[in-house]
């Protein structure tokens, strides 16, 4: 039984070290636009991330497969630096946000949603702010306001359930959520905010971000699954 265990966290560990591996990989290729290596690690990280939750949580639930599953399909229509790509990307993308936000909610359970609102409103002024600031095509302005107002609630549940609680499980939510509100920031200057005079740096970083905001959201699960098994073994 000990070996056996010993072998499954080495496995682990092996997937988790080539998801890094990987994001490092992207997070140059982006930095030298490297566009080969681009189109292969780009969609390839939530993949391992998939590999890696499946082969660690005994649930494996769906809805997290699938987030994973459409952030790998954002990641490819958003390679092109092309406007019809980016708004089938945006669509895609707020499917995920939305499937990613649901199941946030059903995992921490939350009983008192004030605390969430006055935790939402800071981010949905500072978004809403820059939305309104930028030169955003029509076609996108609505998916935009949605994903505006979604990142937001993520990042209202993320605080608010830290300072209501602090626990493993929500530092883990809250630095999730913090990265996921960094990265829809640094996307929005670059694809919105500064049309045509964002920096290269930009890129890299939002890669950076993406990378260690799903691997946290992964060990949120994680520990989410964890706590649950812990609670109906008492």
């Amino acid at each position: 039984m000990d070996e056996l265990f010993r072998h499954a966290s080495k496995r682990n560990n092996i997937i988790t070290i080539v998801y890094f591996v990987v994001a490092v990989c992207e997070i140059m290729s982006e930095l030298f636009y490297y566009t080969p290596l681009i189109v292969i690690c780009k969609p390839l990280m939530p993949l391992l991330l998939m590999t890696l939750y499946w082969v660690t949580s005994p649930k494996r639930q769906i809805l997290f497969l699938l987030a994973l599953l459409l952030s790998s399909v954002t990641n490819i229509l958003f390679i092109p630096n092309e406007a019809r790509m980016l708004f089938f990307g945006i669509i895609v993308f707020t499917i995920h946000r939305i499937i990613v936000i649901f199941f946030i909610f059903r995992l921490v359970k939350i009983k008192d949603y004030v605390p969430v609102v006055i935790a939402t409103v800071p981010f949905l002024l500072i978004f809403s702010y820059m939305l309104i600031s930028s030169e955003v095509p029509k076609n996108s302005f609505g998916l935009l306001i949605v994903q505006n107002l979604l990142i937001s609630i993520l990042g209202g549940i993320a605080l608010s359930n830290y300072v209501m609680n602090d626990n493993r499980r929500n530092s883990w939510l809250l630095i999730c959520g913090m990265l996921f509100v960094a990265l829809q920031f640094i996307v929005f200057v670059e694809k919105y905010f500064l049309i045509g005079l964002s920096p290269g740096i930009l890129r890299p970083i939002a890669m950076a971000l993406n990378a260690f905001a799903f691997y946290t959201f992964y060990e949120f699960v994680l520990a989410m699954e964890k706590s649950d098994d812990n609670s109906a073994a008492q």
